[in-house]
């Protein structure tokens, strides 16, 4: 007679606080480098901090060039309490907003159109090649020729650089849309709108996000950069860079001012990295599943 094994039954708990363990330990690793990531970059930027130092006080550059690091950022928190310069700020970014909202509101319809209807994409897409490469700065005189007023034509340019990275990543996104919920949407009786809206918009959405995440550096340099420029305005970081590089023994001004100026940038693009993530954090959990 065969011997019968008695098999004991593990505990429903059992196998749920085993889940919840490997899911912490997958936590846990996601963080880790994270953290190392922090780490690297912070002792990256102190190093940076501490070259500028020594060179600075060494002499080995004149310090009314290239001041020490202790001076400039001495100097950048005297600014961020300053209340013209924090005007200029409030100035160069209302008009970075308002010239990556004009990009999103031409470039996501337009990006749906185009990739929705191939015989129209590749109508146009010989234009869109010529137009992109296009330097957004080498078209600040034609624009003041247009323009007149300082807020328009920084906004103008921004949503123009700002426009590609948004419209590429859109006709590319749709494109790749599944086709097995597009075909049966379709057997349902869907219209070409209602399957646009309903099935190839959320998949769309994540890619056109970071879109809109790259954009936003674009524009924030296009920006200054036309302020720097043009040089006709009264506000702005770029007209206050301009001013002070104009007067001698204000080059730790002109580096504090452009240093604010690239952090700005970085917690614009760090914000919009988390909402990003936030607003499509089942798009994020499947590409790791997925690596």
């Amino acid at each position: 007679m065969a011997d019968r094994s008695v098999r004991t039954p593990v505990p429903a708990t059992d196998s749920i606080a085993g889940s919840r363990i490997r899911a912490a330990g997958q936590r846990n690793e996601k963080k880790q480098p994270r953290a190392g990531r922090i780490v690297r970059g912070v002792v990256g930027v102190l190093v940076f901090l501490l070259i500028g130092e020594v060179i600075g006080r060494i002499g080995l550059v004149d310090r009314s060039y290239l001041p020490p690091s202790s001076a400039v950022l001495a100097r950048a928190a005297r600014l961020i309490v300053n209340g013209g310069f924090l005007h200029d700020v409030g100035w160069t970014l209302t008009a970075w907003a308002v010239g990556l909202l004009i990009a999103a509101v031409i470039a996501v319809p337009v990006g749906l159109l185009l990739g929705s209807l191939p015989f129209v994409n590749s109508a146009v897409r010989m234009l869109i090649e010529f137009l992109r490469p296009i330097p957004a700065v080498a078209l600040i005189p034609l624009v003041i020729l247009m323009i007149a007023e300082q807020a328009q034509i920084e906004q103008t340019l921004a949503a123009y650089a700002a426009v590609w990275p948004i419209l590429i990543n859109t006709i590319y996104a749709v494109g790749d849309v599944d086709p097995v919920p597009r075909e049966m949407a379709r057997s349902f009786g869907m219209g070409r709108l209602v399957i646009l809206t309903r099935v190839a918009l959320p998949s769309v959405a994540p890619f056109v996000a970071t879109g809109i995440r790259v954009a936003s550096s674009i524009a924030l340099i296009v920006t200054i950069s036309t302020e720097l420029i043009s040089g006709g305005g009264e506000h702005g970081i770029g007209i206050f860079i301009l001013n002070a590089s104009a007067n001698a023994g204000q080059a730790d001004v002109v580096f504090a001012a452009a240093g604010i100026a690239g952090l700005l940038g970085f917690l614009i693009d760090l914000a919009m990295r988390a909402l990003e993530r936030r607003l499509f954090r089942w798009h994020f959990e499947r590409l790791g599943r997925a690596s």
